[in-house]
């Protein structure tokens, strides 16, 4: 999954709103870009999530997010997905051409927008997320870090298949960097096969991370080689998604791992 992100404010100083109004054609070029390199989804956002983030208005979300949608959507085959928890980004998407709709705020999610996504027969990502993006930070003890994310994802599935949404359009992600200290995002990786008792597809989002710069001292634009240990490590330990900036390096690195999994050269 590449990401590509519609914000001045991306952690990751890859935003496509600086500088220019010409930001949706420049995100869809850096979408094709990374789509040649190998991406098999695009996931774009309008609104950062980082830690202290405040969130955008409706109608600032539709500006940036929505004429990227419909641009991509008229040049692409694979999956789009669209990073919001905003009901009508969400309806707007799918009808300008999204297929799936990825959810920071999975364990509390907006019924609204579940029969949205179940009306489209599109997919969606729930994750895992204390509070929100302004304080999520501030609630970060856990008794039992994997058992006590494991349970309000199994919460979330169980809103989603008594709605009458499909199990093979749920995906979930134990929300790394989101209300967890460094340690506990290592934790995660290192126990990700406990989360196969969830019994559906796994997505991570270790790109970059702040955990990765706490473990090797390295600002946001070091942490390539990070990354890389992060990603190969969730593969090998049962991701089946991982949500990257850097696709064509990081696309050989999942491919050796799954080789490696597999014992096999396909």
């Amino acid at each position: 999954m590449g990401i590509i992100n519609i914000t001045p404010d991306s952690f990751s100083q890859d935003g496509y709103l600086r500088g220019t109004k010409k930001f949706s054609d420049r995100a869809v070029r850096h979408a094709l870009r990374l789509i040649q390199e190998g991406a098999d989804i695009i996931d774009i956002g309008g609104e950062s999530s980082r830690p202290g983030s405040r969130p955008v208005s409706l109608e600032e979300e539709i500006r940036r997010v929505i004429p990227t949608v419909r641009a991509l959507a008229k040049k692409i085959k694979i999956p789009i997905s669209v990073d919001t928890y905003k009901p009508l980004v969400a309806r707007q998407a799918l009808d300008a051409g999204a297929s799936m709709i990825n959810n920071i705020y999975g364990i509390s999610l907006d019924k609204n927008l579940l029969r949205m996504v179940r009306d489209y027969k599109a997919g969606i990502v729930l994750m895992h997320m204390r509070g929100t993006p302004q304080n999520m930070q501030k609630n970060i003890h856990y008794k039992n870090l994997i058992s006590e994310i494991i349970k309000p994802l199994q919460k979330s599935i169980e809103k989603c298949l008594d709605i009458g949404m499909k199990s093979d359009k749920i995906i979930i992600d134990p929300g790394i960097g989101f209300g967890k200290t460094p340690e506990q995002n290592l934790e995660i990786i290192h126990r990700l096969a406990d989360f196969q008792i969830l019994n559906q597809p796994l997505l991570i989002g270790p790109s970059r991370k702040s955990f990765i710069g706490k473990v090797l001292n390295k600002d946001v634009a070091q942490r390539m080689a990070g990354t890389t240990a992060a990603v190969c490590a969730s593969v090998l330990n049962g991701a089946h998604i991982v949500r990257v900036h850097d696709v064509a390096p990081l696309k050989d690195v999942v491919r050796m791992s799954d080789a490696i999994l597999n014992q096999t050269l396909n």
